[in-house]
């Protein structure tokens, strides 16, 4: 279901980012699953951004590798596998345009080291898309989710409609 065109009925991954995302940007994509969001993220970076996955399971960085092979847009992603208690990125300290933690967050040991890493691969002004399903997600622990987040010196700059979720863009100071 993760990938399958039905989901793009209420969670279009187009309309989704087209407000965020811009050629030649660089943007963190965590947990990027068979790449329901990464194929749209390395249409929209075009040649000269970058999308850098991170994923701590390595069959499916193969699957998104090969979706993103048989579309030609590999050269655009950085598909890394990660340790379960990081993301690995510090190379990336105060580069990232942007980041998608889509449905995710919720299966983190911590929210804070989370946001923590997050923000600090971020450009000053840079933005975060944070989103979860509310079948899984229930609202206080969302907003446990969002505290973290703010907790890391991200600030809430919109509240985006995004069907069947609990949605927040945050931008770092």
């Amino acid at each position: 279901m993760l990938a399958s065109p039905l989901r793009r009925l209420s969670q279009d991954p187009a309309a989704i980012l087209s407000p965020y995302i811009r050629e030649g940007m660089t943007v963190l994509e965590p947990g990027p699953g068979m790449g329901f969001f990464t194929l749209e993220l390395a249409r929209r970076v075009g040649a000269s951004g970058r999308v850098v996955a991170v994923d701590i399971q390595p069959k499916m960085l193969a699957g998104l590798r090969r979706r993103l092979a048989k579309r030609g847009l590999l050269a655009r992603v950085d598909a890394r596998l990660v340790a379960p208690d990081s993301l690995g990125l510090a190379d990336l300290g105060g580069v990232v345009d942007f980041a998608l933690a889509y449905a995710m967050v919720h299966e983190l040991p911590s929210a804070e080291s989370f946001f923590a890493e997050v923000a600090a691969s971020l450009k000053p002004g840079a933005s975060v898309l944070l989103a979860e399903p509310r079948g899984h997600v229930k609202l206080p622990d969302f907003e446990a989710e969002l505290k973290a987040a703010t907790g890391a010196g991200l600030s809430v700059s919109g509240r985006p409609s995004i069907g069947r979720s609990y949605a927040v863009l945050l931008t770092k100071g």
